[in-house]
């Protein structure tokens, strides 16, 4: 899809929000990098992973750590001469150790049927040979393991026979020639793979012996006795052994990741993946979203849709249902300024951008949305004083743009188109366009403020009219919609809460009945009766779930009791059988008190005259 359209969408924004939620920077950039699809399958396919993955989470509580990038590492192996050093095989086998348990943690998909989870885990092939090799290799604290070859095993044990004698040594020649006042410390350190004594400069000519390096103050130097001489060579010779040892072993384990490559990689790339579906799930609960189905042909169906990067700020947006049936395409929305028509806009255009991204939306279940194929956005104020083009030349630029781009698999979303020239002639090229989308089959949202545009809405074949609706006493905006009905600019009412001087407002307001243009009242009327139904409806909800909500109250209840009724007919029926088995009662006192006990369901009784029947009293 176009950029520059997601780019007025602010769908780059939304992207990096996302990314927030990730434990790797490679899952950050796989986040940043996504983009609308435009096939359905291939969202839907998305969207049951991304719910599959919810179930896992819900039921598991898995949750990733963070992990280190690897990208380098892959690209470092490229040349067939590198060896990895101890650092990046530690980072490669922690890495995989999390892709492993997450492996298995998946698993549970096989039960649970989650088809898209169990393809995601059949795409891994598992390199055993490189983690059974880094594992016994390579320790907690990522260092080479004595046990990694027997050379090495010997080498560090004759090492730490070294140190020993060294040690004894220094205490014996520190003890016996009485020199602890000559030392910072009472302990020998090593520089250069040689032990030294840290000896307070001032005394350094008083002993014999060989003085290495000296502290950052100078107060001390790293002083080597002669006695160590001998024992420091060897050390060094064993140090320079262990060296060329672990060397060959970095270089086998390098063999063994470049001889599973690709199964690495794979592994790497399943961890990163199940990242971004693991920041999909947070962001979802964040924004209080979900995946909403893409239906090929279908028509806007979007309940309680809310502007992403607003619904995760504080304070939240106030829900918006937002309607187009299959028949209609253009939907033409007006209403005050300020009233959140933009919003609504910009809400389509980016619920449906990241809906064929794969990435949840911030809707109520049951919501869908047709197929397109591109988003076009011309929104806002275009012009370019660098370019010498106005607002509206900079709109008109951009529709001989895209025109012949557009057809039946096009969003277009277009904000106040021709609002930068006369308004007649504005309104007329605005109506001109539409119905060019109608005949190409575009589908479109506009918001206008031109009264023969709101006209055009209402008597147009497959155009739908709609109205941001504001308080009728306050004329402050109730960021809702009101279908079928267009709406009152407000402009003097918005002009006037911004402090504009009274006696220009009074001015206006003359003007606008000299012109017979103040057509506010019959607008104010409409937006009070929209106003007023969109409080009946709510009301209306509000009971329906009350009522729902006591009747499976009452059904909870009632097969309580039923379950309760049961249990005591069959513990009674088990107690008749006993006795009959026992030979305490006969066979027709048996059936006797099996049919009295039956009588306690009413199963034989009919219904007597004066129970009450059930009524809602009862709910």
């Amino acid at each position: 899809m176009e950029p520059r359209s997601l780019q007025l969408l602010e769908f780059p924004k939304v992207l990096n929000v996302l990314s927030g939620h990730c434990v790797s920077t490679s899952g950050a950039a796989a986040c940043r990098a996504l983009s609308p699809m435009d096939d359905a399958d291939s969202i839907n396919s998305t969207a049951r992973f991304f719910r599959q993955g919810q179930n896992f989470v819900k039921e598991t509580g898995f949750r990733l750590s963070a992990f280190p990038p690897l990208e380098g590492l892959f690209q470092y192996l490229v040349k067939p001469n590198n060896v990895l050093d101890a650092d990046a095989l530690y980072a490669l086998v922690q890495t995989l150790g999390q892709a492993r348990n997450l492996k298995e943690a998946l698993e549970i998909a096989e039960k649970r049927e989650w088809d898209t989870i169990l393809e995601f885990i059949e795409g891994v092939c598992w390199p055993q040979k490189t983690f059974s090799g880094l594992k016994r290799c390579l320790d907690q604290d990522g260092n080479i393991k004595d046990e990694s070859s027997p050379e090495l095993y010997d080498i560090r044990q004759s090492i730490r026979s070294l140190h020993q004698r060294c040690s004894k040594k220094v205490r014996d020649f520190i003890h016996g020639e009485d020199i602890s006042r000559f030392l910072q410390d009472d302990f020998m350190t090593i520089t250069n793979d040689r032990y030294v004594l840290p000896l307070k400069t001032n005394f350094k000519g008083r002993l014999q012996g060989i003085v290495h390096d000296y502290s950052n103050t100078g107060e001390t130097c790293y002083f080597e006795p002669m006695f160590l001489v001998e024992l420091n060579n060897t050390m060094q010779e064993l140090k320079q052994q262990e060296r060329t040892e672990e060397l060959k072993i970095l270089t086998y384990l390098t063999g063994l990741v470049r001889s599973e490559y690709d199964q690495c990689e794979a592994a790497y790339g399943f961890l990163v993946e199940y990242d971004v579906l693991q920041a999909k799930i947070n962001f979802a609960e964040a924004v209080k979203g979900g995946a909403v189905d893409v239906q090929s042909g279908a028509g806007f169906d979007l309940k309680g849709a809310r502007h992403p990067l607003l619904a995760a700020a504080e304070g939240g947006v106030n829900p918006l249902n937002i309607e187009l049936p299959t028949e209609q395409k253009v939907l033409i929305i007006s209403g005050g300024n300020a009233g959140g028509k933009t919003v609504c806009l910009k809400t389509v255009g980016l619920l449906s951008a990241m809906a064929f991204s794969g990435i949840p939306v911030p809707v109520e279940k049951g919501s869908v949305l047709p197929l397109f194929k591109e988003i076009f956005v011309i929104m806002g104020d275009e012009q370019s004083l660098e370019d010498n083009v106005s607002t509206f030349s900079a709109q008109i630029q951009s529709i001989s743009r895209i025109w012949d781009s557009m057809d039946s698999s096009t969003l277009f979303i277009l904000d106040e188109f021709g609002s930068g020239t006369d308004p007649a002639q504005g309104a007329a090229l605005a109506q001109a366009v539409v119905d060019g989308l109608l005949e190409n089959g575009v589908t479109c949202f506009a918001a206008t403020h031109f009264p023969a545009l709101k006209t055009y809405a209402l008597v147009t074949e497959g155009v739908r009219a709609a109205s941001v609706l504001f308080d009728p006493s306050t004329k402050k905006p109730l960021f809702s919609i009101a279908y079928d009905q267009v709406g009152a600019s407000i402009a003097l009412d918005v002009a006037r809460e911004h402090g504009f001087p009274e006696s220009l407002l009074s001015k206006a307001e003359q003007y606008l009945l000299m012109e017979g243009s103040d057509s506010g009242s019959v607008m104010n009327r409409l937006n009070e009766l929209a106003v007023s139904r969109e409080k009946e409806l709510e009301e209306m909800d509000r009971i329906k779930a009350k009522l729902e909500a006591k009747r499976a109250k009452l059904e909870e209840k009632f097969e309580k009791e039923r379950l309760t009724v049961l249990a005591d007919v069959k513990k009674q029926a088990q107690n008749v059988l006993k006795e009959w088995q026992d030979g305490k009662i006969g066979r027709k006192q048996a059936l006797k008190k099996l049919s009295e006990a039956r009588g306690t369901l009413g199963g034989d009784e009919k219904p007597k005259a004066d129970v009450k029947p059930f009524s809602f009293d009862d709910i």
